[in-house]
């Protein structure tokens, strides 16, 4: 068995897919409960014979598809969220939902999701176990595929025969308009950053502006310790081993002419690695409290723990690349030197499963990727051509990974 024709094999679903895509950027919905994007994706699969699970905790899908031979399970995810935000676009088939776009394409992974179950579905007997597909709410800040885990997503069962076929590997694309339409980057070892929520409160006591000696001012001390942050993070975290902390909002009283009792602070904190992530943490109360204490105020600090660091298999993605390779070609493969400061929740599955998380080229024909509306932009674009090579190759690493994995040679 070969994967030369998937390409062709993949041009040909483009139709559908790019009939799907659309009808879901018209329809965003955001969060874990998306009924009507459920509803869409069960009607263009059920014509394929997959054992579909609808999970109860979110809108999630699991579609598994039985091969003619026994062997492991592959996940490929699709997520299917989109973002409360407006759309700028001017396309034909924009957003007809207030405050709702798909800015960051998972539509498009949705379309070639089904894509792939499409063309896997029709090379049923080649396949040496099963691949799992999973398409997913809630990516963008939600948790969705916590949940679709926490409710059993790996629990597969046995084969018809009775022998095991637990899931061995997982992949998801993601398309970009970093790169060129057609093009495949990703990376050994950590991919993208954890994300986490701070907060810190600042209690002080009010009073006359006039009278700032009568008060104790939590507005200075707040600018201190934001501050402070950023010098724990240039000297206190290993450069080759990074950390980002953002404050992006800072709110503080009523009007001109009252010193408030509290000031809140609140931004965003990654990092690449669990041990960096750790000691930032510790690092950031350590100074808020101390800056507070040091002008007899009162510093709370909270962090909402959220994605943890997307961890790329190294052997996976050795054999993912050499992949993509056969399929868009040995110059469209870009190794990335550093991972990236955004978050994803595919990595709660590989915290589990060996996998990578691999990014997809989508820039539009014409378009610059270093100038190109960027992903959660108004004005963000993909390329539907793209959609033939994310057909193509989440098919082609299923195909590969069950043939190799099953010993079938």
């Amino acid at each position: 068995m070969t994967i030369d024709t998937l390409q062709e094999e993949a041009r040909d679903l483009l139709g559908g897919a790019v009939g799907l895509r659309r009808d879901l950027h018209r329809r965003p919905e955001v969060g874990n409960d998306l009924p009507a994007t459920r509803e869409r994706i069960l009607e263009d699969i059920d014509d394929l014979g997959l054992d579909v699970t609808l999970h109860e905790s979110t809108s999630g899908i699991a579609a598994l598809l039985t091969g003619g031979r026994p062997g492991p399970t592959i996940l490929l995810r699709g997520d299917m969220d989109a973002l409360p935000m407006p759309e700028q676009t001017g396309l034909e088939f924009s957003s007809e939902v207030d405050g709702a776009m798909h800015a960051c394409g998972h539509d498009t992974h949705v379309a070639m999701l089904s894509g792939a179950a499409r063309l896997l579905s029709g090379r049923r007997e080649e396949l040496a176990g099963r691949v799992l597909f999973m398409f997913q709410p809630g990516e963008e800040g939600h948790h969705g595929a916590r949940y679709m885990l926490d409710e059993g997503l790996l629990e597969v069962p046995p084969l018809p025969d009775g022998s095991p076929s637990p899931v061995s590997a997982a992949a998801a694309l993601h398309v970009t308009s970093a790169l060129p339409s057609g093009w495949v980057s990703t990376r050994k070892g950590p991919i993208m950053a954890s994300s986490d929520v701070l907060r810190i409160r600042i209690r002080g006591a009010g009073g006359h502006a006039s009278e700032p000696h009568r008060t104790l001012d939590p507005v200075p001390v707040a600018c201190e310790i934001v501050q402070a942050l950023q010098t724990l993070v240039t000297r206190r975290v290993d450069v080759f081993d990074p950390s980002v902390i953002t404050v992006a909002s800072i709110h503080a009283g009523t009007t001109n002419n009252v010193i408030p009792d509290h000031c809140d602070i609140l931004g965003t904190i990654r990092a690449v690695s669990e041990g960096t992530r750790l000691r930032v943490h510790d690092g950031i109360r350590r100074v808020a409290e101390g800056i507070a204490a040091a002008h007899e105020a009162e510093a709370e600090v909270e962090v909402d723990a959220g994605y943890p660091v997307t961890v790329n298999d190294r052997d996976f993605v050795t054999f993912a690349a050499g992949v993509a390779k056969t399929v868009v070609g040995d110059e469209r493969i870009v190794m990335l030197p550093n991972p990236m400061m955004g978050s994803e929740d595919f990595s709660y599955v590989l915290e589990r499963v060996p996998g990578s998380m691999l990014f997809l080229g989508a820039t539009p024909s014409g378009q610059d990727p270093r100038t190109a509306p960027a992903n959660h932009s108004t004005k963000v674009y993909f390329e539907e051509d793209a959609m033939v090579q994310g057909i193509a190759l989440y098919s082609a690493l299923a195909l590969e990974h069950l043939r190799t994995a099953a010993g079938v040679l």
